[in-house]
């Protein structure tokens, strides 16, 4: 099913929305322009994981040689610090293992919604307007 959760302007770079769909709790992040979705539960301890602190990414090409590149790409838990790509849901201590649930999320017009079973709870869709969809699997 497919809902929508917010218009694009909702959601400026850098910031996050979280959304109640079909009973579950869902940060919606625009990193750079590009959306993503995390279940807002974090795998270590069930905290609510998309409250936490937005950071850059951190690169060392040698020791003590760090390249910080800011642009909100990894949400750190609240609780304990735990960090995630919000792109991908995968932790950094163990990214083979260890991930958040991600959804599909996706950008639409709003002509496109109008008429087409689209659920949009509390979003007032406008044919001119664009709009955060997001994706829940069955």
């Amino acid at each position: 099913m497919k809902y929508v959760v917010a218009a694009v302007e909702d959601i400026p770079p850098g910031a996050r929305k979280i959304v109640d769909v079909a009973r579950r709790s869902i940060g919606i992040f625009n990193v750079g322009g590009e959306f993503y979705a995390l279940r807002n539960r974090c795998p270590h301890q069930g905290a609510d994981l998309c409250t936490g602190r937005i950071w850059g990414t951190v690169e060392a090409a040698a020791p003590g040689a760090f390249d910080y590149t800011p642009g909100g790409a990894v949400l750190s838990c609240p609780h304990h610090g735990w960090e995630f790509q919000i792109r991908t849901g995968r932790s950094r201590c163990d990214p083979d293992r260890l991930r958040a649930t991600t959804y599909p999320v996706d950008i639409a017009a709003g002509h496109e919604l109008l008429g087409n079973g689209y659920a949009a709870d509390g979003v007032a869709v406008q044919p001119d307007g664009r709009y955060v969809i997001l994706e829940l699997r069955a």
